[in-house]
């Protein structure tokens, strides 16, 4: 499982979905990427699990005690 976490641009991260692999978490991110400002930061598309968020980072391991299961798994821009 991969890790999508948003950060906001105070810094502050949270955990706002799990992929099943990194080629869809990639997928996902540039689909909800409309502007980018940065390495992994920019604008996102809204209704995205990144909307509030400045920028983003993903892990194979969790960087949180966030609860997996309380975010989406493989969300798509068909689940908006």
């Amino acid at each position: 499982m991969v890790y999508l976490y948003g950060i906001k641009k105070t810094g502050e991260r949270r955990l706002v979905a799990t992929f099943s692999s990194e080629p869809q978490l990639l997928a996902y991110v540039r689909w909800a990427t409309l502007e980018t400002t940065g390495d992994r930061s920019g604008k996102f598309e809204q209704g995205s699990v990144l909307s509030s968020s400045a920028s983003w980072e993903s892990s194979g391991e969790p960087l949180s005690d966030e609860d997996a299961a309380a975010v989406e798994h493989n969300p798509t821009p068909s689940m908006l």
